[in-house]
């Protein structure tokens, strides 16, 4: 059966839906004949929609038939692009293409033993995929294969590739680069220019110039090239910005290992996946992502991680199986990849062996490839907002359709030329969008952009900042976020005798005597000499000045074969206490990893007999790996004691061993860490930043809701949690532990209240209406309660208990040991439930989540953040309040933007449709005046404002089709209507009212015509232009000062000094224009003389509509407890998700569930982002029982 469709990077972030078309000549003959037949719309919107184009040129076919393919992203947004599939033919002198590749199981040996020779390859967003016809489906390319084993890449692969081999993967795979071309300004401007909102101002602009109408229409046209070019040029920086940082060490000179043995220099865009590069001790710029088979080394990660410490790298091992290597290597895989983008600071090869690593990706599958993908290709934003404008817009052209209609019947009957009828029937449809409109919102984005730059805060995503308005929840990360990068030693907690011995106190500057805590403290870190300095993690890095011993790099170290190994050297320092050792040679390290929670050295004291290992880590993981005699009874109390004060508890142990040198590079860690001897507690403080509980006390009163999630231990999280205040002090915590299911018990999560509280004080869920000040304050949870889980948990839960995880997530709190996929998920999930969520972190673990939030802001400024759209100079949590008050700011200006732009395009077609009835139209020059003086400066100066000092207790509305908005431009709208039509009819009825005397209105009652020099008067010189000028000018005046509101999200209006300024120049030149009785000025604004008592008359009546207007503005539209009274009365409840479960937990008797464990009897996946709820067996176990079970996750 033929296949049109598949899937491509199942699973993964972009996935995409995969259809095959072929393109038809007759098709492409017949969209040719649309494109002259339209005047060039067709391709227009082909450009805008090119699913559109593939439909309209091409047939559906087979995959392997195709020549044409449409992807479409699975995520919500449903974007479509298409891509020509292309041909290659490999070709080697002497031998096929399928005879040279060893490993006849990989992706280019299956597609060129199929293809014949040929292979069809599609290029979708910068990542190579070839047809495999075994599978019936693309593949990506550039990878080595996923399904090799740990021992297939050291035999195949291990020894280099072949001449003719690496040639051929060349062809297929490329060039390894990650290039990205500095997109040329013509293309910027293209782009630009071919925007729908731009194609129409293209439109009014052609009809304003052949009516004439050219002053306007040359200051639209500066306007919005002054915003294209604005726009281009922001677009071009950070084009150049992106391909400076993609091509830095793009290409560097490697050393390569070929299957023949010879060694040479060659350029690294020449590598393909399976070469083999030696590494030697200068620092190397890694150009892709390579597996080390042999070897150690150390490098800086700072480029993907955002923190600039050294990580020890150590070889795959060489283990004779056939499970895949990521799988076999767990979550630890990581630390046998050496990535692209990573600086390479040492190696340390294993006696005479070569320091060696396979290629395992290039270009743009490596990690700095995905990370420049991130940049070129983000998801979109404002999803909602946008559809909201388009059907806001559409609604706005039904209207100019009319009104075009209404003025072709009009000009008919009155017997107008065919020309007049059609230009004024073409004119009344450029009124359906107001043609300052994108530009005055691109000009609000930037003011606030450059106040945020200002701040110390950088933007690559100004979109972003009107989503930064919308949050109401915020993710902190705790180390170098909430609390200091830095750790400090508190104390040293012995252990002797299966009993804990008195505090050692480093304040008191005492030096630890020897033993194996100091040796303990000297030789179990991950240090490294760079430049003199001692570089490494602030926690190893505290902890080894507390031993007042010094560090030396790599030095030679003589084995019992005569043979010598380079290994890592600590020595007592002068100010250390004399010891029977010359110093600790360091032969081997087992690296810390965030899923076992600890690390481990094998030693040498020199001069003392034997080997040592030291382990050190979690406390709860230390111990495992503990002799139980040796670990004191009081282990679980004592860690409670400091980590409930919120130290940093690290375990020590050590274990004697007796083995050859030989045997280390191949020893196993599980075999290593066993029964070990307890040594005790290294106690850490780990000290709030003095800013932190200010601002999240801040964020607390404006109802934003504060979460941490940490990769931290749950008890320290915990205690940091209470006492910034993220946890307020009358709170209640609920840990949930989730387990997995184990010899045939079910997956289980159970519930259990913190420090004994009585069910009764936790069950409080009534959802309280505070009163703060004069305003509303309505919390985002469920009572007064909290949950905090580790990251273990949330993945049992997330797996088997999906039902209750909107519900958890409703008062989750805490999440601590959590990994950055799970951090990327937990965002995720919570937005699932309409929570509007900012992420801020260092960048350390944290870029993922930083760049799937809504608005995500990075403290660090290395590479890693490069993908988060904020980034702070400052270094606190300071910058959370700044942004999200620059956000309300931008967000009510781009409503009230759009409100006075829509405004400005009602009030000028009611005018012109009353003035239509009698065939009139307002002169030149005063359109130019309403549209220059009032349009144009309001666009300009309604963003000045800058944003409120002090963070309101609710959000500014997001839904620009929410009832207040719609009903504020009704109301106005109609209060438009009935000002205008009540002059004009008033007008009609005056004694002195004609349609050919218009001169002499204004001369006294006895005078005579041949006192009076009479003119032709011009097509705008009547008394119904005299009389409708001055009452639309006030009336858009007006309007423009009414929307140009300032609290309770913005700084009041006096703040803003021009566009203050300019009202006020506004109202004075129209009161001048209305009252002064020149001939000159008259003549120059094709104006006429009207009584003074009716100019009296417009006068009051325009200044009764603006207190009218003003008053309902503010007493009712504003009126925010108006709004929720009126909700109250209709009882209007929130559609968002999570109001929605607050309502239905508030009348749940069973929630929060407390000292039970809930068993799930199957589990529970997502589909859609909806939630499949499974049938559960709820037990209620004995609080005893509980205990036993909660012991070791509250440490967890």
């Amino acid at each position: 059966m033929e296949q049109k469709y598949a899937l491509l990077n199942q699973g993964e972030d972009n996935e995409m839906d995969v259809t095959g078309y072929r393109t038809e000549r007759w098709r492409q003959i017949l969209c040719i004949i649309g494109y002259i037949f339209s005047l060039g719309f067709l391709p227009l919107l082909f450009y805008w929609k090119p699913e559109i184009s593939v439909w309209c040129k091409c047939t559906p076919c087979s995959l392997d038939k195709a020549d044409v393919i449409l992807f479409r992203t699975t995520d919500e947004y449903k974007q479509y692009f298409k891509k020509k599939v292309s041909v290659i033919y490999p070709s080697l002198q002497g031998a096929k293409p399928d005879q040279v590749i060893a490993d006849q199981n990989s992706i280019i040996s299956k597609c060129l033993m199929k293809s014949k020779g040929k292979i069809r390859c599609v290029k979708v967003q910068k990542i190579h995929c070839v047809w495999d016809a075994s599978e019936s489906q693309f593949r990506k390319i550039g990878i080595l294969d996923e399904g090799l084993s740990c021992s297939d890449i050291h035999t195949k692969y291990g020894s280099g590739l072949s001449n003719e081999e690496q040639s051929l993967r060349k062809q297929m795979c490329g060039l390894n680069k990650i290039e990205v071309k500095i997109i040329p300004i013509w293309k910027l401007l293209f782009k630009e220019i071919f925007n729908p909102f731009y194609v129409f101002q293209a439109y009014s602009l052609s009809i304003w110039i052949a009516t004439n109408y050219l002053e306007y229409s040359m200051a639209i046209l500066l306007m919005t090239a002054m915003s294209i070019i604005a726009t281009v040029y922001n677009l071009r920086v950070q084009s150049i910005k992106l391909h400076k940082m993609a091509e830095s060490y793009n290409s560097i000179m490697v050393t390569m290992l070929q299957k023949n043995g010879e060694i040479k220099e060659v350029e690294s865009q020449s590598l393909v996946p399976g070469d083999v590069i030696v590494l030697s001790e200068n620092k190397l710029f890694l150009p892709c992502d390579a597996i080390l088979i042999s070897g150690g080394c150390t490098v800086n990660e700072g480029m993907l991680t955002g923190e600039s410490i050294p990580v020890t790298k150590t070889p795959l091992p060489n283990i004779d199986n056939s499970v895949p290597w990521k799988i076999h290597c767990g979550d630890d895989y990581k630390k046998h990849v050496l990535f692209c983008g990573t600086q390479l600071i040492q190696t340390k090869p294993h006696g005479k062996d070569l320091v060696k690593a396979v290629v395992l990706q290039t270009g743009f599958n490596t990690a700095k490839g995905d990370l420049v993908r991130a940049i070129l290709y983000n998801k979109p934003i404002s999803v909602k907002l946008h559809k909201q404008a388009l059907r806001f817009l559409v609604v706005l052209v039904f209207i100019a359709l009319a009104a075009a209609t209404y003025t072709a019947v009009v000009y008919s009957i009155n017997g107008a030329s065919v020309h007049d009828t059609v230009l004024m029937t073409l004119l009344m449809i450029t009124a359906a969008v107001n043609a300052a409109l994108p530009a005055a919102l691109t000009l609000g984005l930037l003011y606030a952009q450059t106040r945020l730059k200002k701040k110390g805060i950088f933007c690559i995503s100004p979109q972003r900042i009107n989503m930064a308005g919308q949050l109401n929840l915020v993710c902190f990360d705790k180390t170098g976020t909430l609390t200091e990068d830095a750790l400090d030693l508190y104390g040293l907690l012995p252990c002797e005798g299966s009993c804990f011995q008195k505090m050692h106190q480093f304040s008191s500057g005492n030096t630890l005597h020897w033993g194996h805590l100091l040796g303990a403290m000297a030789s179990c870190h991950s240090l490294i000499i760079l430049e003199g300095k001692i570089h490494g993690d602030p926690l190893e890095l505290k902890m080894f000045e507390g031993t007042n011993w010094e560090l030396e790099g790599y030095i030679p170290c003589s084995q019992k074969d005569g043979t010598s190994a380079s290994c890592t050297m600590v020595k007592p320092g002068l100010k250390a206490n004399k010891v029977p050792v010359e110093g600790i040679s360091i032969l081997h390290q087992f690296p810390f990893s965030s899923t076992v929670q600890r690390m481990s050295v094998i030693t040498q004291a020199i001069g003392l007999p034997g080997l040592t290992l030291y382990l050190k880590g979690a406390p709860e993981a230390v111990v495992r790996y503990c002799k139980p005699e040796t670990v004191p009874h009081d282990f679980s109390e004592r860690l409670d004691f400091y980590t409930t004060q919120g130290f940093r508890v690290i375990g020590l142990a050590y274990r004697s061993i007796d083995i050859d040198f030989q045997e280390l590079e191949h020893l196993q860690r599980e075999d290593m860490e066993c029964d070990l001897t307890f040594l005790g507690f290294l106690i850490m403080e780990n000290r709030l930043k003095p800013e932190t509980s200010a601002v999240l006390q801040e964020l607390t009163t404006a109802n934003i809701r504060t979460v941490m999630v940490t990769g931290d231990n749950l008890q320290t999280a915990l205690t940091v949690g209470k006492n910034c205040g993220i946890i307020p002090t009358d709170g209640q915590i609920i840990l949930i532990e989730a387990t997995e299911s184990t010899e045939g018990v079910p997956p289980s999560i159970t519930w259990r209240p913190l420090c004994e509280m009585q069910a009764s004080r936790v069950q409080t869920k009534k959802i309280h209406i505070d009163r703060r000040g004069d305003q509303l304050f309505y919390p985002t949870t469920c009572g007064n309660f909290h949950f905090a889980m580790n990251g273990k948990s949330y993945q049992v839960i997330v797996q088997h208990f999906y039902d209750l995880l909107p519900k958890i997530l409703l008062n989750g709190t805490i999440f601590a040991r959590m990994t950055p996929r799970q951090k990327s998920n937990l965002i995720e999930e919570l937005q699932k439930i309409d929570f509007y969520v900012g992420m801020c972190g260092d960048g350390a673990n944290d870029c993922g989540a930083l760049k799937v939030a809504h608005a995500g802001i990075s403290l660090s400024e290395l590479e890693a953040s490069v993908a988060s759209p904020f980034t702070s100079k400052i270094p606190n949590i300071e910058c959370v309040p700044m942004l999200i008050k620059e956000g309300r700011n931008a967000l009510v200006t781009s409503f009230a933007m759009f409100k006075f732009m829509t405004m400005f395009i009602l009030i000028g077609l009611f005018c012109i449709v009353l003035l239509f009835w009698r065939q009139k139209l307002l002169g030149n020059y005063q359109y130019l005046m309403q549209d220059l003086a009032i349009n144009i400066t309001f666009a300009l100066t309604l963003g000045l404002n800058g944003p409120a000092p002090k963070l309101a207790p609710y959000r500014p509305s997001g839904h620009l089709l929410s009832p207040p908005l719609l009903l504020s431009v009704f109301l106005h709208f109609i209060f438009t209507a009935m000002a205008q039509t009540t002059i004009f009819v008033l007008l009609l009825q005056q004694p002195w009212y004609s349609e050919t005397d218009v001169f002499s209105a204004c001369l006294p009652l006895n005078h005579t015509t041949a006192n009076v020099t009479t003119r032709e008067p011009r097509f705008a010189e009547n008394f119904l232009t005299a009389t409708m000028f001055p009452v639309t000018g006030f009336n858009l005046i007006t309007i423009g000062f009414v929307f140009s509101k300032g609290k309770p999200f913005r700084q009041p209006l006096y703040t803003n000094y021009w566009l203050l300024l300019l009202v006020i120049f506004q109202v004075a030149s129209y009161l001048f224009l209305l009252f002064a009785d020149f001939e000159v000025v008259y003549y120059a604004m094709e104006l006429v003389c009207t009584p003074y008592a009716w100019r009296v008359h417009i006068f009051i009546t325009m200044l009764v509509h603006f207190v009218v207007s003003y008053a309902v503005e503010e007493g009712f539209i504003e009126n925010r407890m108006l709004w929720l009274k009126i909700k109250k009365i209709f009882n209007y409840k929130s559609k968002s998700q999570y109001r929605k479960l607050q309502r239905m937990l508030e009348n749940c008797p069973n929630w929060p569930p407390l000292n039970k464990t809930d068993y799930a009897t199957k589990s529970v996946s997502t589909m859609n982002g909806r939630f499949m709820i499974c049938n559960e067996t709820v037990h209620q176990i004995p609080m005893v029982d509980i205990k036993e079970q909660i012991t070791e996750q509250i440490y967890l």
